[in-house]
């Protein structure tokens, strides 16, 4: 009989890992677990009881800002919030009640708690009479309408005229050659150019009539900034501004062409 060759392979035990002790102390308890865990469902019931219920009921506006007038507008189109939750009120709220005031350019606001909401508004500006017809209107740098114009002759702003097809009113949209034209003279404001603009033409290419008679033409409002700057320094250095008729045409800044001949501007 054959004998049968015992297996001398043995199988290795190894030694059993053991946490160190250190970190024992630093993992958290069950105890721990729960109470943190109980914390966070206590802070939110806190958080959806102050949501609906007067403890921190708006009481106070405080705004400021802006005009006198712009500050009671907002103040009332505010009004109906009075005893809401501070915590339902946010910016979208805001933006809804806000949204028809045609003078209101932007807000910041701040919820000081338990009772006050803080507004620091910022007003639009006027830079251009947007004329259609006998009818007149305001226009701000944004390109938003903000109100009709009684007596335009009064006023100094530039001028632009629409053919009577197109639809103006308060808070309405304008076409987008308006409000390219409200932007440039927006960013006019507080930097303008010598002589002033007169008179704007949106047509093709946005064009301003300086209030000496020279057409500065900036093509669209691509590199705006640019076209100014450089618009500026020629005026001023070569005084082109008082001279009467031609153009300086700052379309392609790098091209810019200044011709104060009337017989051959075009």
């Amino acid at each position: 009989m054959a004998a049968r060759k015992r297996s001398t392979a043995r199988t290795a035990v190894l030694p059993a890992r053991t946490v160190p002790p250190d970190l024992l102390r630093l993992a958290p308890s069950l105890r721990s677990l729960a109470a943190g865990v109980a914390l966070v469902v206590l802070a939110g019931l806190a958080y959806l009881g102050a949501r609906d219920t007067s403890v921190f009921a708006l009481r106070t506006l405080d705004i400021r800002g802006g005009t006198p007038a712009l500050r009671a507008q907002v103040r009332a189109a505010l009004a109906g919030e009075a005893g809401r939750s501070l915590m339902r009120i946010d910016g979208g709220t805001l933006d809804r009640a806000l949204a028809p005031i045609a003078g209101l350019r932007g807000y910041d606001y701040d919820r000081r708690f338990p009772h006050t909401l803080r507004l620091v508004v910022r007003p639009e500006h006027a830079v251009l009479v947007l004329r259609r017809g006998a009818d007149a209107y305001l226009v701000a740098g944004s390109g938003k309408v903000l109100r009709p114009l009684p007596h335009p002759r009064l006023s100094a702003l530039p001028r632009l005229w629409v053919t009577r097809n197109v639809p103006v009113s308060v808070g309405a949209p304008l076409p987008s050659s308006v409000v390219s034209a409200a932007t440039v003279l927006g960013a006019l404001r507080g930097a303008p150019l010598p002589g002033g603009v007169s008179l704007v033409r949106a047509d093709k290419e946005l064009t301003l009539v300086l209030g000496g008679g020279l057409e500065l033409r900036l093509g669209d409002t691509g590199d705006l900034r640019l076209k100014l700057a450089i618009a500026r320094r020629i005026l001023r250095a070569t005084g082109a501004a008082a001279g009467g008729s031609g153009y300086l045409d700052v379309s392609v800044p790098e091209r810019s062409v200044l011709n104060t001949n009337p017989q051959v501007a075009g």
